[in-house]
């Protein structure tokens, strides 16, 4: 489980990721990142829609991302911002893929946030 600190919860929180972060692209989802200022610790989030599937599939593809995302936590700076989108393929990816995609996208998105500034 992700700890409840290194959660994203608010909407404001979620849409400054999305719409002032850096995009990547993965067959199954899509990373989204920024720095913050602030360095209360790295903070996830999900998004998780019915395009993925009926509830248990939704659960079931949210449990694993989570985990996830809690194995990399250590290796975010503490102003991370990171929201993960679940595209409808990561209904039949097992964890380990999903952990390869994360990895490759984190790495794309700091490479292009490296490049911006």
């Amino acid at each position: 489980m992700l700890p409840a600190r290194h959660r994203i919860t608010r909407s404001a929180e979620f849409g400054a990721t999305v719409n002032q972060g850096v995009r990547a692209v993965q067959p199954d989802i899509v990373v989204h990142a920024r720095r913050g200022d602030d360095a209360d610790g790295p903070k996830v989030g999900l998004v998780v829609s019915k395009a993925v599937g009926n509830a248990v599939q939704r659960h079931r593809v949210a449990r694993r991302l989570r985990h996830v995302a809690r194995g990399l936590l250590t290796e975010l700076d503490p102003g991370d911002r990171v929201v993960i989108r679940a595209l409808p393929s990561s209904r039949d990816a097992v964890s380990a893929r999903l952990e390869q995609q994360l990895r490759v996208a984190l790495k794309r998105v700091r490479r292009a946030d490296e490049a911006r500034r």
